[in-house]
């Protein structure tokens, strides 16, 4: 049995879009090539990997159960080729990142100080925000953004998939107002919000048996740095609807709790976005490997 590398990655990357179109247009090739592709791998495994229908694309059981083996194909193949490129190649020239605020000074800050120490002929400018960097007209080569990224003209590499947004409120505030037991109760506390480009998120998303349920909440404390938000919950000013990347440590430490730990959050996968393929230059592709890596130690929310 004979199976091609490319077959194999068209797979994985198939099953992650859900669609031939969506990997095809992502790796560059007809649909028709993506389709092929499978068919060969099909054939070479003697399995059936996708249910088709005119309408959707599903993974098969075999499928399921086949997927994390090649993910580890590639990434172990990946793996290998940074580690020569890590000792063959210096890294030099510029590298601009933009990322979100609460992320990028808490957490991505050290992680880019140890990067460029290891590579002293790289220069690094960042900028930290929480409005939505243009890679095409802002000057940046990649943005760190969270959530689904269904621009079609983008690349986007996934960093923490996993994660999710989580209700943390201080110990204090928790003690003082009590805990809700329910979602229904959240319109009652002290809701901490942000806001950009004058548009208040006040209206909180959560998955549940039914489906999406939105909850409209309110609170005194709004600010357009998530950053700041964090500060307010762990000064017991209210409850935060937060990224797991971005509470994580203060949740260990006992700074903030978890509110309503058995109701799951929204989904916020962290994404490095590359406006051209051209750009993943050996310091991109060196620096999301080291993200992908460590933000897969931080675990996933409880």
């Amino acid at each position: 049995m004979t199976i091609h590398l490319n077959d194999l990655a068209l797979f994985v990357r198939t099953a992650a879009c859900g669609s031939f179109t969506k990997a095809a247009r992502e790796a560059n090739l007809l649909p028709g090539q993506v389709s092929a592709a499978i068919l060969r791998l099909e054939r070479d495994l003697a399995i059936r990997l996708f249910a088709r229908s005119t309408r959707s694309l599903r993974l098969t059981d075999e499928g399921e159960r086949y997927l994390p083996y090649a993910r580890d194909v590639i990434a172990l193949l990946h793996s290998g080729r940074e580690e020569l490129r890590r000792s063959d190649e210096t890294l030099s020239g510029t590298l601009q990142i933009a990322a979100p605020s609460d992320f990028g000074r808490n957490i991505l800050l050290p992680w880019l100080t140890s990067f460029r120490r290891q590579h002293p002929g790289l220069e690094l400018r960042v900028q930290f925000s929480d409005h939505v960097t243009d890679v095409f007209r802002d000057p940046v080569d990649i943005a760190l953004r969270y959530g689904s990224v269904e621009d079609a003209s983008f690349v986007a590499l996934p960093v923490a998939p996993d994660n999710r947004r989580v209700l943390v409120a201080a110990p204090a505030y928790l003690a003082d107002h009590g805990a809700p037991d329910t979602l229904d109760e959240l319109p009652q506390h002290a809701c901490l919000l942000w806001h950009i480009n004058g548009r208040l998120y006040d209206k909180w998303g959560f998955p549940t048996p039914q489906g999406r349920r939105t909850v409209q909440v309110k609170g005194p404390l709004a600010s357009d740095d998530a950053d700041v938000v964090r500060r307010w919950a762990i000064a017991g000013e209210g409850i935060a609807y937060k990224s797991w990347l971005d509470v994580r440590d203060d949740v260990q430490a006992g700074r903030l709790a978890v509110v309503l730990p058995e109701q799951p959050g929204e989904s916020a996968p962290l994404q490095l976005i590359c406006p051209h393929r051209r750009q993943f230059s050996p310091a991109v592709q060196q620096l999301h490997a080291l993200l992908a890596e460590r933000c897969a130690a931080l675990g996933v929310p409880p």
